[in-house]
């Protein structure tokens, strides 16, 4: 099935267009750092040809400890996502947690994101959708992926169709996850573009105690394998030194790795959808 197209700032995602990037560090570090990781992912988007959505969150609100970094909280998170749009041009995607921040949320942002743990929040999700902007739906990794149909009904009640579904992988034991690549078609049989995360796929949650790990060596193999399967978007969380990252370090492409496996995704992309 070709899922409906969705616009986002100047292009579509979906529809047999070619595979767009939703990229950058998990939880926004402060001004100077959010600006220079977006005005590099765009230039390397540009000289690969990809359209780029720059991703980061105001607030982290399932960190694992008490004492994680969350973010600079809404107010001056969304003045740096504002900036990072004035300054590079690019649209941007964040994180919501609670209903009360929608409003201010969707005059900055060009994407609400559901996170992962608040899918199947009923009136949450209904209340983002009712903001009327496009929705990127993180997939619980509870869910089976025909289970996000519930979901998408839960959305499409109050007329908005702007849906883009990401699959981050599945609970697989203890502190470990895995993706199911079969996943990836069942969701685009819904008919909305659909967004594989080949970073938090590879996250291990919890699983430094107070942290979540991951194993970020296997990204370039997700991603590829991901994109061959015939997704809209690739979703990646990527950080200057993730070593120092303050949130998903482990499981975080570093920005010089980016040109490369961008060139080899979407050589992929355009094969696959070719065919």
């Amino acid at each position: 099935m070709v899922p409906k197209r969705v616009r986002v700032g100047g292009f579509e995602i979906g529809g047999g267009r070619p595979l767009a990037l939703i990229a950058g560090p998990c939880v926004i570090e402060g001004r100077d750092s959010a600006l220079r990781h977006a005005s590099f992912l765009k230039q390397v988007a540009d000289r690969v040809g990809v359209p780029f959505i720059y991703k980061s969150s105001y607030d982290k609100a399932n960190r694992t400890s008490l004492t994680s970094y969350r973010g600079p909280g809404i107010e001056k998170g969304l003045k740096i996502l504002a900036e990072v749009k004035k300054e590079t041009g690019v649209p941007v995607l964040t994180d919501v947690h609670e209903r009360e921040e929608i409003a201010g949320v969707k005059e900055v942002a060009d994407v609400l994101q559901i996170p992962a743990f608040l899918c199947r929040q009923t009136d949450f999700v209904v209340a983002v959708a009712e903001s009327g902007r496009v929705m990127n739906v993180k997939k619980g990794q509870f869910l089976a992926p025909w289970d996000i149909r519930n979901v998408v009904e839960k959305i499409t009640s109050t007329g908005n169709e702007q849906i883009l579904l990401t699959e981050r992988g599945v609970c697989f034991g203890y502190n470990n996850l895995v993706s199911d690549m079969r996943s990836l078609v069942v969701m685009r049989e819904l008919g909305y573009p659909v967004v594989f995360d080949a970073t938090h796929s590879l996250q291990h949650p919890g699983g430094l105690g107070k942290a979540s790990g991951g194993e970020r060596r296997f990204i370039p193999a997700l991603a590829q394998a991901g994109t061959a399967v015939g997704i809209d978007a690739l979703f990646m969380e990527i950080h200057e030194d993730p070593d120092q990252a303050l949130s998903d370090g482990p499981n975080s492409l570093p920005l010089g790795e980016l040109e490369k496996l961008l060139k080899v995704v979407k050589k992929i992309d355009k094969t696959v959808k070719e065919v």
